[in-house]
């Protein structure tokens, strides 16, 4: 899954580290979360957080593909 956590942190001008804090978390369980497949109430707390709505976190689409949350492959959309 591809997340925007950094960047937004970079945008609120805080670091991993900071918003782990924020969040009563160690940096490393972030860093994990950031990197794997995080659960929907992680993401909420990070979105929360950050104050942003969670669907700011998430990369935007490319084209008419998306990559899925659970297990990272490619998904494809047609528009028929």
């Amino acid at each position: 899954m591809s997340l925007k956590v950094k960047e937004v942190c970079r945008q609120k001008g805080l670091t991993v580290t900071q918003l782990a804090e924020k969040l009563n978390i160690k940096q490393e369980s972030l860093s994990r979360a950031i990197k794997g497949n995080p659960t929907l109430d992680t993401m909420q707390k990070i979105a929360s957080a950050l104050g942003v709505p969670i669907s700011y976190l998430f990369d935007e689409p490319k084209g008419n593909a998306f990559q899925c949350p659970k297990c990272g492959n490619d998904l494809h959309v047609e528009i028929k």
